[in-house]
């Protein structure tokens, strides 16, 4: 990069996810570390376009790394996906002497920084924050692992109260593309059945399990349902399905929605975020750009932003096969 990077802007952008505050502390104060400029920009792309900026340090960054969300801030700015905005964006970084940007999101986030850098010439950086953990060429993504822990204590309370009424309860976790967070937190849960997006199993199979637990003599049974899977029903929609087909099930729905987004990141997205955002500073320092940090095999890695966005989700089998043997 012919460019000496000196200032280094960084953003939030997309969904919140717990871990993005200890990410900005990390790209933060490794700018300190190496004793470069850093910029906080609010609200996103469309802060970007505004010129929403303010300096930070490392004493800035102090007491946010327990903390969940976002302190810059989140949008999806649609002004930003047009070149006119974009344009503004750029004039807005010109002016401020920003070099290169470290953007913390998922694909849409992705997305605009590599239409951004095209445009431009301008550096970008990605580091991934989704608590789907459906960016292709990381093994996790920021706030996976913390919406985990919130959705398996969430189930195990609802089981306690399936039990004590022989109840079945069918809940509904984030997941709209992505069955990671449904797949996982349901072995954990020890849920019975699992529905996840990219399987198209059918309503046959849910009901087949639901009969073998009942002859197996479990009295309360708990369906973890990711919000895009493929049955054509929502979970109120299934949860009636259900009871048109076997009445004696006494049948109750729980939708976690943003309960799982929020609170405080667990240590291993702490960890994460402080890898990252390290690994995103010394990726420009290195001439880097278009580029994602990610975590492979314990391992700090770059991926192209292209091919982090163009991935396909994929389920883990031998995480399926393991869910149907200790669902018996």
């Amino acid at each position: 990069m012919s460019k000496k990077i000196t200032k280094i802007g960084v953003l939030t952008s997309g969904g919140d996810a717990p871990g993005m505050n200890a990410a900005i502390r990390a790209v933060v104060r490794a700018c300190s570390y190496y004793h470069l400029e850093c910029v906080g920009v609010y609200r996103g792309y469309q802060g970007l376009i505004e010129g929403d900026f303010e300096k930070l340090d490392a004493r800035s960054v102090r007491n946010v790394i327990n903390r969940g969300g976002t302190f810059l801030k989140s949008t999806r700015s649609l002004e930003f996906k047009t070149k006119e905005g974009r344009k503004k964006a750029h004039d807005q970084l010109s002016e401020a002497g920003v070099d290169a940007l470290v953007v913390i999101g998922g694909d849409g986030t992705f997305t605009g920084g590599v239409f951004f850098s095209d445009e431009f010439n301008f550096p970008i950086v990605g580091i991934p924050a989704t608590i789907d953990n459906d960016i292709h060429g990381t093994d996790y993504t920021l706030g996976y692992d913390t919406a985990l822990n919130t959705v398996v204590e969430a189930i195990d309370k609802i089981r306690d109260t399936a039990s004590s009424h022989n109840r079945l309860f069918l809940v509904e976790v984030m997941g709209r593309d992505a069955g990671d967070i449904a797949l996982n937190s349901g072995i954990g849960a020890g849920a019975e059945e699992i529905l996840i997006p990219e399987e198209d199993a059918g309503v046959a199979r849910m009901l087949e399990s639901l009969k073998k637990s009942k002859m197996s003599g479990k009295t309360s049974s708990i369906i973890v349902v990711a919000e895009g899977e493929k049955s054509g029903k929502n979970i109120f929609q299934l949860a009636e399905f259900i009871h048109e087909q076997d009445e004696s099930y006494d049948i109750r729905v729980s939708v976690l929605g943003h309960i799982q987004r929020g609170g405080s990141p667990s240590c291993f997205d702490r960890v994460l975020a402080s890898k990252l955002g390290v690994g995103a500073v010394e990726a420009i320092i290195d001439g880097k750009t278009k580029v994602m940090i990610g975590l492979h095999h314990q391992n700090v890695v770059t991926v192209p932003l292209e091919t982090a966005i163009k991935g396909e989700p994929k389920v883990d089998k031998e995480l399926r096969r393991v869910a149907d043997i200790t669902s018996v």
